[in-house]
């Protein structure tokens, strides 16, 4: 399947300074829906070239609706992905209850496993917060017939922990097929070799070709794919596999419409 050049256009090529800004230009309405990132400067290139694509949760042209972004310091692959780092969270928890205090009505991140601070997070505020696109497995769940599993695509297997599924509200582990990038050389750049590009067609190979052979271990019945910088691939997979396909675009869109006031 031919990559969607669309997809590989870098709209910050022009722009000077962090593409993070906040999108304003909808019917001059202001964000109603914030996204706490990563600290600027901390994401291996693969990461840097993902969050151009149109679909990834960092670039505000994702969105028909402004949308928030906030910087925490101390945020990065280490102590989010692979070691959740308590210091971090306090970091994330001051910077929502600013995002509260400013008007933002619904809390979100820009990384999925940030599943595992979902209670700490919504314990802190008032305002709805969503921090992984994996809170979708129970809602697909129950959508499914009793012999259909979820399929879930994350960008790191290994360390995807219970303790993340429960933080997303996810009961039944029975139900639900994982399946990892690491095995896919060009995605374990982003581990393996940080200051490296990636070739983004190659991923979006691999990615539905994951997609594919878990079609052929389980009775898929629907996608959910934990990380944010997977949408821009959505498309393709729901085209090959003919599956429903969940994302972090399909849960933000969603709490929007809950909470938008067009009065």
């Amino acid at each position: 399947m031919p990559f969607r050049k669309n997809l590989s256009s870098r709209r910050g090529d022009k722009e000077k300074g962090d593409p993070l800004i906040e999108k304003t230009d909808v019917l001059s309405k202001t964000p109603l829906i914030g996204i706490l990132c990563w600290e600027e400067g901390c994401s291996p290139r693969g990461l840097v070239q993902l969050e151009k694509l149109p679909g990834n949760s960092t670039n505000p042209e994702t969105f028909a609706f402004p949308v928030k972004y906030c910087r925490i310091k101390g945020a990065n692959i280490h102590t989010i992905l692979e070691n959740p780092c308590q210091k971090v969270l306090q970091s994330m928890i001051g910077e929502a209850r600013k995002m509260e205090a400013r008007g933002i009505r619904a809390i979100t991140t820009s990384c999925g496993f940030n599943a595992v601070f979902q209670r700490e997070l919504a314990d802190s505020v008032s305002v709805p917060v969503f921090t992984s696109s994996l809170m979708q497995i129970p809602l697909v769940e129950n959508m499914l017939g009793k012999h259909q599993t979820v399929g879930v695509i994350t960008a790191k297997k290994s360390a995807l922990t219970e303790k993340h599924l429960e933080g997303a509200g996810v009961k039944n582990r029975i139900s639900i097929h994982i399946e990892g990038l690491e095995a896919c050389t060009e995605w374990n750049k982003i581990f393996s070799s940080p200051t490296e590009e990636i070739d983004i067609p190659t991923v979006e190979k691999d990615v539905v070709d994951i997609a594919r052979s878990m079609m052929k271990m389980a009775d898929i019945g629907a996608f959910v794919l934990e990380c944010t910088d997977l949408p821009p691939f959505a498309d393709a997979i729901r085209e090959t596999t003919g599956r429903p396909v969940f994302d972090f675009v399909t849960l933000t869109n969603f709490i929007y419409q809950a909470i938008k006031n067009d009065g």
